[in-house]
């Protein structure tokens, strides 16, 4: 029998058992979510549509933390599907800055769709966020994504008028402190409830089938990147992979406790100042967007950091191999003709086992990596203030 190591994370982790489960678990909650979508898409079309058909329609996702970055991957695509067809206006405006500053927020008083994205349901901004939309717009409707039904953001809608409420799988309410299931499954679930056409199950087999490839390779690539010593890990992306680095570069932030020094940006916003931060114990990971125009840029900031670090401290996550780049260090296999916003749950898994590697080797607990409560999974602490609408 073999020893357990780094490389055998469900044996050699107690500290992680919670944070293993939940992002092992994800490629099958991806398929609950499809079909959950697709049996009740009737009840969503009959509640959206009227809505996204009126020319001065505004569509705002919003979430704090990894809600928000949900909201930042969907709206680069929504905007294109939505824009196009009935001139729908697609923002990503986080809680927490429409908490701080609701008359901005809601500068135009038009007929506005408030997608609120939330793991509990339970933060200060998820609760004030559809409330302050209330009073500062004439009309407003609301949409809950959400994993619990226990939250007060689930139970202050289910079953108001105005309101559409779009409830996980229980499973993806993840019990460790960082959102990793519930993250890929809100996004998922705002790409199906929103795009008018649903993707065939053909497609969703595939995301499916690729999330489980993903999931058995990338912990022995995560294992081999974190015993190298790096401190420093910059996320890039273009579009809505430059959200998807933003999710990617808190997560490794959190799980090791704020130990490892993370950065994102995107692949083209990178040289403007920010590759200062690069040195010799950085490592670069750099997501490739599925676009062909938009690829010739991930591709040429990846070979310059290749050029720079060092092809090995450069992970390249894409969706196939390229002439200029040769086979990727992280290949994500069946998804080549899919959108990004697809691409970027499998993509993330990567993110999320890199951040679980890191944490262990630097004595961590990913599962609860504050357990001093300096940081909380819910947050505590904020103070809403009232406000004029």
């Amino acid at each position: 029998m073999s020893t357990p190591s780094s490389a055998d994370p469900d044996l050699a982790a107690p500290s992680a058992e919670i944070t293993i489960r939940e992002i092992k678990q994800q490629p099958a909650l991806w398929r609950d979510v499809a079909s959950t979508a697709v049996a009740r898409r009737a009840g969503t079309q009959e509640f959206l549509a009227p809505l996204l058909a009126r020319p001065d329609c505004r569509v705002v996702l919003t979430g704090a933390g990894s809600s928000a970055f949900v909201g930042d991957i969907l709206a680069p695509a929504l905007s294109r599907h939505l824009g196009r067809q009935a001139g729908t206006r697609v923002d990503a405006v986080p809680t927490t800055d429409i908490v701080s500053n609701p008359r901005e927020a809601f500068a135009e008083d038009v007929p506005t769709v408030l997608v609120s994205f939330a793991r509990s349901g339970d933060s200060p901004e998820s609760i004030a966020a559809p409330e302050l939309a209330e009073q500062h717009l004439s009309e407003v409707h609301h949409v809950i994504v959400t994993c619990s039904d226990q939250g007060r953001l689930y139970q202050s809608h289910e079953g108001a008028e105005r309101s559409l409420v779009l409830l996980m799988p229980p499973e993806a309410n993840d019990q460790g402190f960082a959102m990793t299931s519930s993250f890929t499954c809100m996004t998922l679930a705002g790409w199906l409830t929103f795009t008018r056409a649903a993707p065939p199950q053909a497609m969703i087999d595939r995301l499916v089938s690729a999330g489980e490839r993903v999931v058995e390779g990338s912990f022995r690539t995560a294992s081999a990147l974190a015993a190298r010593g790096y401190h420093r890990v910059v996320y890039l992306g273009s579009g809505a992979l430059t959200g998807l680095a933003h999710e990617s570069a808190l997560k490794l932030l959190e799980l090791t406790a704020g130990r490892t020094v993370t950065y994102f940006d995107s692949a083209l916003g990178f040289r403007h100042g920010p590759k200062s931060v690069l040195d010799e114990r950085t490592l670069a990971v750099v997501y490739l967007s599925n676009d062909p125009y938009t690829r010739l840029y991930d591709e040429d900031i990846a070979a310059e950091l290749a050029d720079a670090l060092g092809e090995d401290n450069v992970l390249l996550v894409g969706a196939r191999s390229s002439e200029r780049l040769g086979e990727l260090s992280g290949q994500v296999s069946g998804l080549d003709d899919a959108d990004d916003v697809l691409l970027s749950l499998p993509f993330v898994v990567y993110a999320q086992t890199l951040a679980l590697q890191f944490a262990l080797a630097l004595g961590s607990t990913p599962d609860n990596p504050f357990p001093s409560g300096e940081v909380n999974r819910v947050v505590q602490g904020v103070t809403i203030h009232p406000a004029n609408g």
